[in-house]
């Protein structure tokens, strides 16, 4: 008999959902996390709408919302931008430190058992039951569910992983009502800088972008808006090539950014990673109960049918913006009609592609034109290269 139904690796939030619905349908679970505190190192920005929060099943305590007054996003290309009002998406910033910490409560009082600074080494399969070697010795489950983030799909495709930094920053310029996102093609290739408000004066500062120096250019972007102190620094990979074909390997079920699930826009994932959880520890619960390991499988349909569609929408986005130079940049924000930005206030937080589409509908000849000039100039340029 194995020491455990379902040993979970990784207590981030996919990881902690997960063992919180399989521990709830009657599973024995562990979850093993290689950091000394649940919640560490905290690399997220954090951003969130209250919809998909309850969704996933948790109302963060007051001390998880470090910021519930956002109002606008600024979206900003080298010479142009606009400003979309956020206020009624009831979009919050969290400190990931606590909200997980709330997670594995959920998931303890469940039944699951928690232990930090418990890394797993291997996971090895002898017909129905793994062996799981970690830092506190051998252990054997039934199922394994792997949620160590971004270092389980880095070896399968280098190409999905940009480099990024992020500082915890306070600065007069950091306003407290307003998300700021800037892009460059030429300082942050394929990607963007943010700023993400904690409040009045303070907030999450970062850059990402494809074979920068992500910590220079976050500096030279600081030093760009004026004062500043910095009291974090955090430096991550992310994952922005989209979900993996498959979740399930055997007896093996990936979740979050293991399985791909963050957004490829923004690298964001609280919500399309805490649904990966949700369904695949329900999943395997259900495998669990009934002796069935077709039952993991509806874990990958039910992500699907949610995120599936939006995923692709936004794989599409993500082509076109690492193929954009600074003047296309430019001639697609400037084309933005503003009546399409009112309409899209209302629209869903967590699915961005609905929004992104009323923006560009009526722009569309233009855009045309400008993604067409866009790939000229490509042309012209590696023909100069030969």
């Amino acid at each position: 008999m194995s020491d455990f139904q379902v040993i979970v690796a990784g207590g981030s939030i996919s990881g902690l959902v997960a063992a919180r619905e399989a521990a709830l349908a009657g599973a024995s679970v562990a979850v093993l996390e290689e950091d000394s505190e649940i919640g560490t190192p905290e690399h997220c920005g954090g951003l969130v709408s209250m919809t998909g929060l309850a969704n996933i099943g948790v109302i963060p305590d007051s001390a998880a919302v470090e910021n519930s007054a956002i109002k606008k996003a600024r979206v900003l290309s080298p010479r142009s931008g606009f400003e979309l009002n956020a206020e009624k998406q009831k979009v919050v910033v969290l400190d990931r430190r606590v909200l997980d910490k709330q997670l594995a409560f959920q998931a303890q009082r469940a039944g699951a058992e928690i232990r930090v600074k418990c890394s797993v080494r291997s996971a090895t399969r002898d017909g129905q039951h793994y062996t799981i070697r970690s830092s506190e010795g051998d252990m054997t489950c039934d199922y394994f569910v792997d949620a160590r983030g971004v270092s389980s799909i880095i070896n399968r495709d280098r190409n999905g992983v940009l480099q990024s930094a992020q500082y915890e920053v306070y600065a007069d310029w950091i306003e407290r009502d307003t998300i700021e996102v800037s892009f460059d093609s030429e300082k942050y290739p394929g990607f963007f800088a943010w700023i993400i408000p904690t409040g009045a004066g303070k907030g999450k500062v970062g850059v990402a972008g494809r074979a920068i120096n992500a910590a220079g250019a976050l500096k030279s972007y600081m030093d760009g808006k004026g004062r500043y102190s910095v009291m974090r620094k955090v430096y991550a990979p992310i994952w922005v090539s989209g979900p993996l074909k498959s979740f399930v390997e055997g007896r093996t079920v990936l979740v979050g950014d293991a399985a791909g699930q963050t957004k490829p826009t923004t690298a964001g994932g609280i919500y399309s990673c805490g649904m990966g959880g949700l369904f695949a520890g329900r999943a395997v619960a259900a495998a669990c109960k009934n002796q069935d390991d077709r039952m993991l499988l509806e874990y990958e349909r039910n992500w699907t049918s949610v995120f599936g569609s939006e995923f692709d929408k936004m794989l599409l986005a993500r082509k076109l913006l690492e193929r954009m130079d600074n003047k296309t940049i430019d001639e697609v924000f400037s084309a933005v009609p503003k009546d399409e930005l009112d309409r899209a206030e209302g629209d869903d937080f967590d699915f961005h592609s609905a929004a992104l589409s009323k923006i560009l509908k009526k722009s569309a000849p233009r855009l045309v034109k400008a993604l067409l000039g866009n790939e000229i100039r490509r042309l012209f340029d590696s023909q100069d290269k030969i």
